[in-house]
């Protein structure tokens, strides 16, 4: 019998009757698939999307709103949209728009536009925070606010929590195993040391991240406001308020990746809970679905960004370590101030959330009905069951969660 409560022998049945079901309704993915293999490391763009449960990857021939379609034709309500880069739906309207239009205007300059500074406005309206830079990914996002939070406080590690997701920035490769920080399983071409210089703590253990801090060389914790890529962990009550207060007493900067938790509303968990980070990141879902993310900083962050930046050198002419040629181009920046003006609406909102409320008082509905120990977990538009009886409060139980039911 598995964690689920479903035994082992209906689990196996019930997975080959769907393989091969699979199989049968889905001809040109299958035959896709294998012609991929001759072209593509692993039959696919980026290794990871062979990760699936399914025999072979679907091969995607269209996505609109909240439906994606198939090559074999098959039209699917679409609730992964893309890991939320599509959460307000595939190709809304105004982006398509924003991308034709923008197109005949130039995609990439290296200058900046108009656009660059409305969308700073707009991003400050948002989230509370003065002053905006853009880069292509929320892992670049993430990867620069780490470089300066090291270059204001002079101190060189990091704190994340078990569990966390920032993208593929080194520092944060890391897990937490018999309570010391270990690097995380899978990694392949790892030569950085990340446990040299970041510390791992459990999610919602004030004790924990006191524990960490003390030292006092830390110069910067990275959090997502919830954890949300391993199942889904909220914060306890006074949690995220423990921790704003710890890293101020510690001297350290509180840095919130809202990318996922964006999902919460229109300024994320930052603006709905009231949260002061010094730094915050956002990318996916923020230009519509564009290859885009931003960064934002207090005035007294930028202010100390200002004085890193001088002491290091170089003049006009230095190299932070920081960006690249396609950051910030004409074409993200474009889709980036449209959404924000036309998608990002309170409008919208009020429609996720009600329709992910549904959702969640669904499967609550179905899983009283079958009697089965899971939980349902909710943040603003993002909704998933779990298979534990009570909602995990920290990362160890949210992967246990997973893994037993397997």
């Amino acid at each position: 019998m598995t964690a689920s409560g479903i035994g082992d022998a209906a689990v196996a049945t019930f997975a080959e009757h769907e393989r091969r079901l699979f199989l049968a309704r889905n001809p040109r993915s299958t035959a896709l698939s294998g012609r991929a293999r001759g072209a593509l490391f692993g039959g696919v763009p980026m290794h990871w999307m062979a990760d699936w449960s399914t025999p072979c990857p679907l091969f995607a021939a269209s996505a609109g709103g909240a439906h994606l379609v198939d090559v074999d034709g098959h039209d699917y309500v679409d609730f992964c949209l893309g890991d939320t880069a599509a959460m307000f739906g595939h190709s809304p309207a105004p982006i398509a728009g924003a991308l034709a239009a923008q197109g005949r205007r130039g995609l990439s300059t290296m200058l900046p536009g108009e656009d660059a500074v409305v969308a700073g406005e707009l991003l400050g309206q948002r989230f509370g925070l003065p002053y905006w830079q853009l880069t292509a990914t929320a892992t670049d996002a993430n990867r620069a606010v780490l470089r300066w939070a090291r270059a204001i406080t002079g101190r060189a590690t990091v704190v994340v929590f078990d569990g966390c997701y920032h993208g593929t920035v080194e520092d944060t490769l890391v897990r937490l195993h018999a309570g010391r920080t270990v690097p995380r399983p899978g990694l392949i071409g790892q030569v950085f040391d990340a446990t040299r210089s970041t510390r791992v703590v459990p999610f919602n253990d004030p004790g924990a991240l006191e524990q960490a801090l003390a030292p006092g060389d830390v110069a910067a914790v990275l959090c997502e406001p919830a954890l949300t890529n391993i199942g889904m962990v909220l914060p306890q009550p006074g949690f995220l308020a423990a921790l704003r207060a710890a890293t101020r007493r510690h001297g350290t900067l509180l840095i919130l990746d809202e990318t996922h938790t964006l999902s919460t509303g229109p300024g994320g968990c930052t603006r709905a809970w009231k949260l002061e980070p010094d730094l915050l990141t956002v990318g996916k879902a923020i230009a519509g679905g564009m290859p885009a993310a931003v960064y934002g900083c207090s005035a007294e962050a930028a202010a100390a960004m200002e004085r890193a930046r001088a002491a290091a050198g170089g003049g006009a002419h230095g190299h932070s370590g920081m960006g690249t040629t396609l950051a910030a181009n004409a074409l993200a920046l474009r889709c980036l101030r449209v959404n924000l003006e036309q998608v990002m609406s309170d409008t919208a909102w009020e429609h996720m959330l009600a329709q992910a409320a549904r959702l969640a008082d669904g499967l609550r509905a179905l899983i009283a009905r079958h009697g089965l120990a899971w939980s349902v977990t909710a943040l603003g538009a993002r909704c998933e069951f779990q298979f534990c009886a009570e909602p995990p409060r920290d990362g160890a139980a949210a992967q246990a969660a997973f893994y037993d039911a397997l």
